[in-house]
């Protein structure tokens, strides 16, 4: 029996941070962008994790800066972001589809993943593992977790500011917490 959920954005919380660097990073800002628009699926085939198939497909114009900055720069940061780092006219959509899953148990209804993928970002799928956990209620699961990623590897360019003095890291980090309802309700 394959019982199957959506991700409910409303509920969930899905973050991409960015670190500063360079030789004033003191002054740098290391901004968290959440993840506005997204959808996405888990399908569990034995209503457990024993097979499980996972999709999240996020519009890649939907980050938002969460920090607390002006409105001006609030507004920079998004643009520079979505222009030059994302290029979101050209590469709209951020796409990660899992190939293999394997799950632990780790108590009651709760399971430790391995979730190895392919993400798609910026014109580029590769591989990507993502350790995660997830329990299942009877009204739905929560799936949390996260990991890193390099930029370089999706050939995004490095971000800088004041010549190079600031500059953001390769390595971002993501985070989520996401709510699943069964597919129907």
């Amino acid at each position: 029996m394959t019982t199957s959920y959506r991700f409910d954005p409303a509920h969930s919380r899905f973050t991409v941070q960015a670190f500063a660097a360079g030789v004033l990073s003191i002054l740098g800002h290391s901004p968290t962008f959440a993840v506005r628009e997204f959808q996405g699926t888990v399908r569990l085939d034995d209503g457990t994790s024993g097979r499980m198939t996972l999709e999240v497909v996020a519009k890649a114009d939907s980050l938002e800066l969460v920090d607390r900055v002006s409105r001006s720069d609030r507004r920079e940061i998004e643009e520079r972001m979505r222009r030059e780092v994302l290029e979101t006219a050209t590469y709209p959509e951020i796409r990660y589809e899992a190939e293999d899953v394997s799950a632990a148990l780790a108590g009651p209804s709760l399971f430790r993943l391995r979730i190895n993928g392919q993400l798609s970002l910026h014109d580029v799928t590769r591989p990507h593992v993502i350790d995660a956990e997830m329990r299942l209620f009877e009204d739905g699961l929560k799936l949390w977790g996260g990991g890193t990623l390099r930029m370089s590897e999706f050939h995004i360019k490095p971000v800088t500011a004041l010549g190079g003095a600031i500059k953001l890291k390769d390595e971002v980090k993501l985070s989520f917490d996401l709510v699943g309802l069964p597919e129907g309700s």
